[in-house]
């Protein structure tokens, strides 16, 4: 459940993961139902996670909207949201593919809080597969 206040007229959401309230947008609804969603039916643990997450890329500034860390430290999923009334395109695919050239994760999912895609990535055979549910927490590589 989502934790929401009216602050200066203005909409936010609690943020387990920064730990602060936000503004509540659509895109940010879309975010923290599916934090819910990985902390509640994953066991994902909140420590372990970044939101929006910042990386450089060709010299420019990115940010992840999600990345869960191995108990090693390591990255091991990111998450693209979108808000319910975006569609998922190739485009958003190619985003988080960018990404995912740097962090080298094994799990990477798009959602609009409506539809959502996960692929498993295959590094050594540098392909991908998609599934049809994330793994438990206790039960990602990495």
């Amino acid at each position: 459940m989502l934790k929401i206040i009216t602050k200066d007229n203005k909409r936010l959401v609690w943020d387990v993961v920064r730990k602060k309230y936000v503004a509540y947008t659509p895109e940010e609804h879309v975010r923290q139902n599916f934090i819910n969603h990985l902390i509640s039916n994953l066991n994902y643990p909140v420590a372990l996670m970044a939101v929006e997450y910042g990386l450089q890329m060709n010299g420019m500034s990115r940010r992840c909207d999600i990345v869960v860390f191995s108990r090693k430290g390591f990255p091991v999923l990111i998450v693209e949201c979108k808000a319910e009334d975006v569609k998922i395109t190739d485009k958003t695919f190619r985003q988080i593919a960018h990404y995912n050239i740097i962090l080298k994760v094994d799990y990477l999912v798009v959602t609009n809080g409506i539809t959502h895609f996960a692929c498993k990535i295959n590094h050594q055979q540098q392909n991908y597969s998609f599934i049809k549910e994330l793994p438990r927490y206790e039960d990602l590589e990495g």
